[in-house]
């Protein structure tokens, strides 16, 4: 008599897997501020339609993410990141990145929670720069956000209706190997279908850039002097 096969494990459900990464934003052994590879040196990108400047150590204080207008007529913009750090967290393939944030309508802010990889070699970046957009939001859609792979990019999600400026909410965004999962409250919005791979590394970056009028993104009125957003209780999961 044969035994029939076992039925195989259900997968590991990401929303329950153990938390490997959790570290406030002034934990300077977790997160460098200031700096990040995906900058040009100077810290400016202005070829990305960007006002910012990005000025080692200055990142957000406490939750609040504040850009400050220099007279230049760029913003000195707060940044946080996992990369160069002594922990060097970063994402692989399965993990569940979470977090808490407030956005405003204020004109000009460009908050994002997105990923940047390591090159894959010396010169040899890694498709799409392991970047994947958690969310970026524009206050020209103030109830919109934007969902994006550039590992394996499909059409990006702009999806209208999700958050209000000035209330909490919650993100989930949980890296596949075959499918990038993306939720807003408990409730998924987007499943892109591509996903990462299975070789995909990547740290965290949490910033606010300001946008430099060009795309249908409208500059900071002329009087404003700072803009901001906040992000509390990142964490990432990852299954066993």
């Amino acid at each position: 008599m044969t035994t029939p096969p076992s039925d195989p494990s259900p997968p590991a459900d990401p929303s329950s897997a153990p938390v490997v990464f959790d570290a406030p934003f002034s934990d300077r052994s977790q997160w460098a501020a200031g700096a990040s590879s995906a900058y040009p040196p100077g810290g400016r990108n202005t070829g990305d339609n960007k006002l910012d400047h990005l000025v080692p150590g200055y990142g957000p204080d406490g939750d609040r993410f504040t850009a400050l207008r220099e007279n230049a007529g760029s913003w000195r913009t707060p940044l946080v990141t996992t990369e160069g750090t002594a922990g060097g967290f970063e994402l692989r393939p399965g993990d569940r990145l979470e977090a808490r944030c407030q956005v405003t309508a204020d004109q000009g802010v460009w908050p994002a929670i997105w990923t940047w990889g390591r090159d894959a070699a010396p010169g040899r970046p890694q498709t799409g720069h392991g970047e994947v957009d958690v969310l970026e939001y524009h206050d020209d859609h103030p109830r919109l956000l934007e969902l994006s792979n550039h590992v394996r990019p499909g059409d990006p999600a702009y999806l209208d209706g999700l958050v209000t400026p000035g209330r909490w909410f919650a993100v989930a965004c949980t890296f596949g190997t075959d499918s990038v999962r993306w939720e807003l409250d408990g409730r998924e919005v987007h499943a892109d279908g591509r996903g990462v791979g299975p070789d995909w590394r990547a740290w965290i970056i949490v910033n606010l850039s300001v946008a430099g009028g060009r795309y249908g993104h409208r500059r900071p009125r002329p009087n404003a002097r700072r803009l901001s957003w906040r992000c509390r209780g990142l964490t990432v999961r990852r299954p066993r």
